[in-house]
This record gives structure tokens, C-alpha cells and sequence, in this order.
């Protein structure tokens, strides 16, 4: 966003801020699908995807970078970094922003972010997140109305003064779709198997019927139709004040009125909605504890779907509307805003190793991999490796040189004057 923009920006936000907060929401702010989060969330696999998702991209800190001399390097400003990962907005620790501005994305299919900028130095003052149904998108003006009184953020901005993250995009592209949206069948049969299961529980799992004659109960027949609903109705308010079975005059027999759990396949049905449910939010039934048929292989197979599959593509799509709404057009292509993916194998200490170890074997410094460890740097720890027996560049440089077809010298290896030679003399 260039200068004038942004005094432009300001301006607009002071006339706005002074809207009242019982603005008329602007067309285009009616969802696609009815919002089932309320409900949803009580099924269980659904909150854990939700919760995973959610902090795994929170406990990942935003990096601010700057191109210099063909690399990007950490920014010097740390205005910015501390926003992004300290306090975006007072109330708020930089882990709980991200946690319910991701959880607003798949929950709800968007998250409403409003940076506000200092009127003096036009510097990133701080980042709001717009509560739930507090923002109406008008997708024909392209404009954002927020009413917000927890923020105290009133008034309408347009399409770059606001930071819009969708889930799922909508077929005008402008608005955000939740995955709860697509799964609703799925989540009402578990939602309805949820209470199933209660009701099994409180009643002790027992099951309804009527215990009758064999051939036909007295009467039967030869009453008239309205004495047949009158005993009827007589029934159905025994069943109603907690009878569960009921006996009738005449040869005793018996109809069950209610189905079993293994005629109704119910334990079957229930794993069928957690692996729905997971295919919905490309999580591995593992990561929701349903590992019936996990394994060690199959488990590290899992870890990597999830993190190139499921959680990259979510991590990318958070830089690309930063870097889009936070760094002017002219600077985009000098900074850049992005997740640090290297925190996803803190825990896994073997993984640690073996990526250090790695970078090691390709040129990185032994004080470069220390620093990543928050270690001091050592003497001597600046100079490049290569997997060659860890020799230093310079040292494989030299002898590439000495080998060379220019060099007469190069025939035979170099020797020092403790090697000995080919024919056991020493020179």
C-alpha cells in the first residue's frame, strides 16, 4: 500500500469509526449453507481436526524477511515480527490470534482481520480479528461492513483494507466456505448417533415391546374401532411414562418394537463418521486417536501426508493474503512474509538431528546450525563443510586446482611427509 493510500486508509477509518454500530448489513453477507458449527463441534472427531488444525498452524512463528545481496535474510525492523507472533492486538498473545483466526476459517469459512496503521509514523499499529457475524462482505461493491463492539471496529472498508482469509472459496471467489458446510450429512449422523448412544446409556440399553397371545388378544375383533384407539392410546401412554415392556390379557407371546445395536450395525456407523469426518478436514484417523489399524510405518507415512497435504497448503494461503495486504506492490517482490516449517519437527528429536546433520554435509557452517539451536557460536565455526570428510571448501578447491590437466604436478596425488608412498620409500 503506497503513502497516499495509506493517509487515504486513515481518513476513511476516522469518518468510520464514528458509524453507528446498528449499521444495515450490505448485501452478499447471507451464507451459502446454514452455519451448523454450533452442533458440530460437540461431535468429537470434528472438534479435535478443528483444535488440531488449528494450533498446529499457531505454534508456528511468522518470520519477516528481507532480500539482500540474493537471499532473504530476517528483516532488521522488528516492528512487524512482533506483531506477527507477540501481541497482534492487546488482549491477544500472538498463539491465541492464529489459533481462532484459523479456527474461524474452518469453522465459519473466513476470518476477518483489520490492521490498523499509527497516524503519525503510517506504521503497522496492530491487527484486529473481527468476532463472528460481525462483518458482512458486499460481493458486488466488494466491500467489508464490520460491527464490532468487542473491537470497537465500526464502519466499512473496502477489498485491500482488510485481511480476508477463506477456507473454501465460494463460486464468486470472494467469499469463504466452511468445511462444516460440506460435511453437514455426515456430522448430523453423528450428531444423531451421539445422542443415540446417550439414550442407550441412561435407559441401560433396554429395548421396547408388547407381550401379547399367539393367536389374537381377547376382543380383538369384535370391538368397535374406537374401543381398538382407545386401548391404543392406552398403550402408547403406558410406553410414554417409562414402560418398556407391556403385558396384554390371553396366551403370552412376544413383539420387540426396537432394534438392537448389532441389527442396526450402531458400533460400524459410528466409525464410519470418523473416518467421514476426517476425509472432510484431510486429517489421518490417527491424529483423532482412532488408530485400530496403525502401525509405526503407517503413522510416519501419515505425519508426512499431513504436513504436505493438509497443512502446507492452509499455511500458504495465510502468507499469501499477508504479503498481499501487509507489503506494498512495489516492495513484494524484496519481502516476504512466512511461516518458520522448520518448528513442525521440534518434538521429533531424530529428525533434528538428521536435518542438521544434513546441512552440515551440504555447506551450511557449524555456527549457522548452532544458531538454529540457540547455541553461542564456536571459533572456527564459520567456515563452510562439505560432506567429504567435513574438508573445508577451500581445501577441496585447492586440491580440484592441483588436479587439474593444466597442472604437470597433477599426475600423482599430493603427499606430505609423513605418507607413505607406493613403494614404501617416504619422501
Amino acid at each position: 500500500m503506497s503513502v497516499w493510500n495509506s493517509i487515504k486508509t486513515l481518513f476513511n477509518r476516522e469518518t468510520n469509526s464514528g458509524a453507528t454500530p446498528g449499521a444495515t448489513p450490505r448485501t452478499g453477507a447471507v451464507p451459502l449453507f446454514a452455519d451448523p458449527s454450533a452442533t458440530a463441534l460437540n461431535v468429537a472427531t470434528v472438534f479435535r481436526c478443528v483444535d488440531l488444525l488449528s494450533k498446529s498452524v499457531a505454534n508456528l512463528p511468522l518470520r519477516t524477511l528481507t532480500h539482500r545481496k540474493g537471499i532473504f535474510t530476517p528483516d532488521t525492523d522488528p516492528s512487524l515480527a512482533y506483531l506477527l507472533n507477540v501481541q497482534p492486538t492487546p488482549g491477544y498473545n500472538g498463539f491465541e490470534f492464529w489459533r481462532q483466526a484459523v479456527w474461524n476459517m474452518l469453522t465459519h469459512g473466513n476470518a476477518y482481520i483489520v490492521p490498523f496503521y499509527n497516524p503519525a509514523t503510517m506504521a503497522l499499529d496492530r491487527l484486529a480479528l473481527c468476532g463472528v457475524g460481525t462483518v458482512s462482505h458486499d460481493t458486488t461493491a466488494d466491500t467489508y461492513t464490520v460491527s464490532d463492539s468487542v473491537n470497537g471496529i465500526f464502519g466499512t472498508f473496502s477489498e485491500g483494507e482488510i485481511i480476508h482469509l477463506r477456507q473454501l472459496t465460494a463460486p464468486d471467489g470472494k467469499r469463504g466456505l466452511s468445511v462444516l458446510a460440506f460435511a453437514r450429512m455426515t456430522t448430523t449422523i453423528a450428531t444423531a448417533g451421539d445422542r443415540e448412544t446417550r439414550k442407550r446409556i441412561e435407559s441401560g440399553g433396554d429395548i421396547k415391546g408388547i407381550v401379547s397371545n399367539g393367536t389374537s388378544t381377547h376382543g380383538f375383533g369384535e370391538h368397535a374401532d374406537a374401543q381398538l384407539r382407545s386401548l391404543a392410546s392406552d398403550l402408547a401412554r403406558r410406553f410414554e411414562s417409562g414402560e418398556n415392556i407391556v403385558a396384554l390379557p390371553g396366551q403370552v407371546g412376544w413383539v420387540q418394537l426396537a432394534m438392537s445395536s448389532a441389527d442396526m450395525q450402531f458400533l460400524e456407523s459410528r466409525k464410519f463418521t470418523v473416518r467421514e469426518i476426517c476425509r472432510f478436514f484431510g486429517v489421518h484417523p490417527s491424529f483423532v486417536f482412532d488408530d485400530t489399524s496403525n502401525n509405526y510405518k503407517s503413522a510416519e507415512q501419515a505425519n508426512g501426508a499431513f504436513l504436505s497435504h493438509t497443512l502446507s497448503p492452509l499455511l500458504r494461503c495465510i502468507e499469501a493474503e499477508l504479503h498481499r495486504k501487509l507489503i506494498p506492490p512495489a516492495l513484494a517482490h524484496k519481502r516476504r512474509i512466512l511461516f518458520d516449517r522448520s518448528a513442525l519437527l521440534t518434538c521429533d528429536m531424530a529428525s533434528v538431528l538428521a536435518y542438521r546433520a544434513g546441512m552440515l554435509q551440504t555447506g551450511s557452517t557449524i555456527n549457522e546450525v548452532r544458531r538454529m539451536e540457540n547455541l553461542p557460536p564456536v571459533q572456527g565455526g564459520d567456515v563452510a563443510m562439505l560432506s567429504a570428510n567435513l574438508r573445508t571448501v577451500t581445501e577441496l578447491a585447492t586440491q580440484a586446482a592441483a588436479a587439474s590437466p593444466a597442472n604437470p604436478a597433477s599426475t600423482n596425488p599430493p603427499t606430505s611427509p609423513t605418507t607413505p608412498l607406493s613403494n614404501g620409500e617416504e619422501e
